[in-house]
């Protein structure tokens, strides 16, 4: 547990610096210790949509709300990230 909050401690000093790629590898390594902790599918979420990938950060979101179905902040990043996804379609439609 402790390697956990280490990790997740140091995804979260990587977003402050915005640094996302860097922070999204350590909320994933946080999972392989603990899949069921809600925060660090959220936090890598936010760190998806700050890289523009909004079909990452829209599984994450999902997989939150398995877990728990009343997840603010999941349903907000999912919110973004079907935006995110909305604007890119219509892109590639103007091409």
């Amino acid at each position: 547990m402790e390697k956990f909050k280490r990790l997740k401690n140091e995804g979260n000093d990587f977003v402050k610096m915005g640094e996302y790629e860097e922070a999204a590898n350590k909320y994933s390594e946080c999972m392989k210790l603990n899949s069921e902790e809600c925060t660090v599918y959220t936090n890598r979420a936010l760190c998806y949509l700050k890289l523009y990938k909004y079909e990452e950060a829209k599984q994450d979101c999902d997989h939150v709300l398995q877990i728990e179905d009343s997840n603010i902040k999941a349903f907000y990043r999912r919110a973004l990230a079907y935006k995110g996804l909305q604007v890119r379609k219509k892109n590639m439609a103007g091409i």
